[in-house]
């Protein structure tokens, strides 16, 4: 029996398996300019008198550390129903209203949470909003305001396999603990329970245990690239594969938070298969890329755009294709190798109400197809 699985939930007491697929995206809203620490990468924005300790340079792993440990908070969850449990973990400050980031999975469920801030101060914490589907969740605390240290939050589009990276959060309960690694992989598929996954999920090999789930993953300028949220293991500890939600996901999402305490996603409404070389045959295609649709969701964007799902199946080599369907060669003038191409496209330019153009081909002949997203209907 395979052992092995996406852990998410590297919260200390409250460790889920996830077995699934998924896609979001969302425009920022505005919310106050002073609120919000943002940097693009290389000038980096600042809070009232505050000055950022470096202007796009690189930093130690010390000066790192210094620079982003007041702004990291413990967050501990109490729950009274006895099929959970109370929990560990961690988060940090988004803008001097009070407004914490951590991971929905580490809020889920709790009748109390209560947010401790480096000094030792502790503050009662109420859910502002939350969106499974992207793990991102917002909570608040009246604060002490010289305990809000909001951090910089970064560009993850800038991001490279092997740029340096470091998380801090409470591992197992050891408050501000930091660990180092690089940029393992970028745009990973993170599964979900929901039948749903979040794409452009950051790969790392920063230790990432119990703990850390909802605290930042940090570049080497010190900014917020992304929130911890799984890791890879089959024995639920740290085994060298850690993933976190990108900051430019953060960015998007956390505002709608904040504003209407939800966030709805887009949708297509298409399931199917990436092309393989068995299918690049039969369909006479050169080149083994590209998603066909095997089925369509009645009543769906893709339904009524027109795209059409499988009708037929074809055995090669003993294995049975479903075929028939459109095939899915580009999004918005981009190429799609695989479903992880427009399911990435959605999380960072899409939303409710947008146009999206397919390029599909059907019968041998390539068509392009207009889809008005809709809101993804509830998974539950």
């Amino acid at each position: 029996m395979e052992k092995s699985g996406i852990i998410v939930g590297s919260m200390l007491g409250a460790t889920v398996i996830l077995l699934a697929l998924a896609f979001v995206m969302i425009p920022p809203p505005s919310i106050s300019p002073p609120e919000i620490v943002v940097s693009n990468g290389h000038s980096p924005s600042t809070v009232g008198e505050e000055t950022p300790l470096s202007l796009g340079k690189d930093l130690s792993l010390v000066q790192i550390f210094e620079r982003a440990e007041t702004g990291v908070v413990r967050v501990n969850i109490q729950r009274s129903d006895v099929a959970s449990s109370n929990g560990v973990g961690s988060g940090f400050v988004f803008d001097k209203s009070g407004h914490v980031i951590t991971n929905a999975h580490v809020v889920e469920n709790s009748d109390k949470v209560v947010v401790t801030f480096l000094d030792g101060r502790s503050y009662n914490a109420e859910v502002v909003g939350t969106d499974p589907s992207t793990d991102i969740s917002v909570i608040r605390v009246d604060a002490d305001p010289s305990l809000l240290k909001p951090l910089l939050i970064g560009d993850s589009s800038n991001l490279k396999v092997g740029m340096q990276v470091a998380a801090i959060g409470n591992p197992f309960g050891l408050s501000g603990t930091m660990t180092s690694g690089i940029v393992s992989a970028l745009e990973r598929l993170l599964p979900q329970e929901s039948g749903f996954s979040i794409p452009d999920v950051i790969q790392t090999d920063a230790a990432i245990n119990p703990g850390n789930s909802g605290g930042p993953l940090l570049n080497s300028r010190g900014e917020v690239i992304g929130i911890n949220t799984a890791i890879q293991s089959a024995t639920g500890e740290f085994t060298g594969v850690g993933f976190a939600v990108p900051s430019n996901t953060i960015a998007k999402i956390v505002p709608k938070l904040i504003s209407d305490g939800t966030y709805h996603h887009p949708w297509v409404g298409i399931a199917g298969r990436d092309i393989n070389p068995d299918l690049a045959n039969i369909l006479h295609l050169t080149d083994a890329r590209g998603f066909l649709i095997v089925n369509v969701v009645e009543g769906s964007p893709a339904d009524k755009a027109g795209l059409k799902g499988s009708s037929e199946t074809k055995e090669v080599n003993g294995i049975e294709y479903l075929i028939g369907g459109d095939v899915v060669l580009s999004v918005d003038g981009n190429v799609v190798r695989k479903i992880d191409d427009i399911l990435i496209h959605l999380q960072r330019y899409k939303s409710v109400g947008d146009e999206m153009v397919l390029e599909v081909l059907r019968d041998g002949r390539v068509t392009n197809f207009v889809v008005k997203l809709d809101e993804r209907p509830d998974s539950g």
